[in-house]
């Protein structure tokens, strides 16, 4: 029986908060932390359940084909799953993945986001990775939080979100 209550699928941090700090890798497999960048640009961390799966794959590709836009605009991109180095690290080379990946085995990073909670598949109850988003900009604060992410079209709607932010900030 699983205890609804042993992990909230609600965030533990809040918008206007600074993020936990975390080690990911680069694309050249140099280990980085997140307070390495962290308020020199406008950052998206991305949490997903398992490479190579469907969601998954569609949520990589999007983001791999508006890399060079999120460039232009400052934006760094991470993206965060269980899977081991050696699984990202071949996710990356299928999918052509220019940006950084976080492997999170025991799930610590999305426990600390509060992202790791109760899910339902076909019936069944169990314990993952729940898809959200966290963006930040460039004070290194959480601006915005997407909850239960729908990878379809995700990527576009973030650059929309720095875009009219930046906009209004014009203003």
């Amino acid at each position: 029986m699983i205890k609804s209550d042993e992990y909230a699928y609600n965030s533990s941090v809040k918008e206007g908060e600074r993020p936990p700090n975390f080690n990911f890798f680069d694309t050249q497999g140099n280990k980085h932390e997140l307070d390495d960048i962290v308020g020199k640009k406008n950052i998206v961390i991305y949490f997903y359940p398992k490479d190579f799966t469907p969601g998954c794959t569609v949520e990589a590709e999007e983001f791999t084909k508006n890399y060079l836009k999120f460039k232009e605009n400052d934006i760094e991109v991470i993206g965060i799953s269980p899977d081991s180095e050696e699984s990202h690290l071949r996710f990356r080379e299928k999918m052509s993945i220019p940006y950084m990946l976080s492997s999170d085995q025991n799930n610590s990073i999305s426990k600390r986001y509060g992202t790791y909670g109760l899910k339902k598949f076909m019936g069944k109850e169990y314990y993952g990775v729940n898809r959200s988003t966290f963006l930040l900009d460039r004070t290194g604060k959480i601006v915005k939080i997407y909850n239960k992410v729908k990878p379809e079209g995700h990527s576009k709607e973030i650059l929309e979100y720095f875009t009219e932010k930046d906009k209004n900030k014009s203003i």
